[in-house]
């Protein structure tokens, strides 16, 4: 076997050596047409350019509507708080025992499960039937007084 002899594999390709002159197919504009932006060196455009149309996400109707006033609350059921050995309860318990995420947004107390001991808890919003079991358990329901409606474009009340 001589080396000459030795078929390279197809694996290797040549590169396409295109602006060689006008016999390889590939002279005088190499591929790139005549004139235009594309034509030129440094020529480049995002993916999502359609060349001076007016773009698909600003052609396509907006739907829907977001209320900027909206409030969001962080929920924690009565069941969940019930597993705890602690009589006062407060954004900060919470947060420790990993209920919510952050004391400073809003939290809400909602009904779900039973109440039996007397607990002591401070949020900034019930739904009635939560503060009707803690109250009725001999707990006591208190709401948070916080600046959270100064946030929401409310007015507060003197």
């Amino acid at each position: 076997m001589e080396r000459y002899t030795i078929k390279k594999p197809d694996s290797i390709k040549k590169k396409k050596r295109v602006g060689i002159g006008p016999s390889s197919g590939h002279g005088k504009t190499s591929c790139r047409g005549q004139k235009g932006q594309m034509s030129r060196s440094g020529s480049k455009h995002r993916a999502w350019f359609e060349g001076g149309q007016m773009p698909l996400q600003r052609r396509v109707p907006k739907r829907g509507f977001n209320n900027i006033f909206k409030k969001e609350y962080q929920i924690v059921n009565i069941s969940s708080i019930e597993k705890f050995e602690i009589t006062e309860i407060t954004p900060e318990v919470l947060e420790k025992k990993g209920l919510i995420t952050d004391r400073n947004k809003l939290v809400k107390i909602l009904a779900k499960g039973e109440c039996t001991k007397a607990v002591k808890i401070t949020a900034d919003s019930f739904s009635v039937s939560a503060a009707e079991k803690v109250k009725k358990a001999g707990g006591e329901v208190i709401i948070r007084n916080n600046d959270k409606k100064k946030q929401t474009g409310k007015k507060l009340k003197k």
